[in-house]
């Protein structure tokens, strides 16, 4: 950030006063500017014993597989975001059942919200960002060609707890590997 949205002058990264952060403060009129992490909202369809994935048509991770899910929009729920971005993605229409899973990634500033949710019918297909949409049981799904470790987390989850026919919450922080 160079600009202050408040009055266009310029800011610097600075702890204000009763602060314990570095936050870009304006110079001209002190404004603080807080950045804060972004929510990824999104579901994890499910039809009987198998999960909608959509193939990503966009980076990061284009031609991985990976569930509906977004940027949660100003002015929006967590629920009413992951049914927007399934709708977007996949033209699938669900019904929310519970928040699934919450993985926070401290080290890219995002917090990925998951709610288990049935699929209302099975007249799904590609959204814009989406190459292909496909209903997959657990033997079937592309493992290997799964977008982020977020998603592959939330799909073990589900079929683990599917198995024992119990669905917690599930609640972990995603460390990238070392290089």
């Amino acid at each position: 950030m160079n600009y202050c949205s408040q009055c266009g002058g310029e800011v610097a990264l600075s702890i204000p006063e009763g602060d314990n952060r570095p936050r870009f403060v304006c110079n001209h009129c002190g404004a603080i500017h807080y950045t804060n992490p972004r929510i990824i909202a999104g579901c994890l369809p499910f039809y009987q014993d198998q999960v909608l994935l959509c193939r990503r048509a966009i980076e990061p991770r284009y031609g991985k597989w990976t569930l509906p899910a977004g940027f949660l929009e100003n002015g929006e729920s967590v629920a009413d975001g992951a049914r927007r971005e399934t709708l977007e993605e996949a033209n699938a229409t669900v019904e929310l059942e519970s928040l699934y899973t919450v993985f926070s990634l401290p080290h890219i500033s995002q917090v990925y919200m998951f709610y288990k949710a049935r699929l209302l019918n099975l007249d799904f297909y590609p959204g814009e960002e989406s190459l292909e949409t496909q209903l997959f049981s657990f033997s079937d799904i592309p493992w290997d060609e799964l977008s982020f470790e977020a998603i592959k987390q939330t799909l073990t989850h589900y079929f683990e707890d599917r198995s024992l026919g119990d669905f917690p919450t599930h609640d972990a922080v995603i460390i990238p590997p070392a290089r």
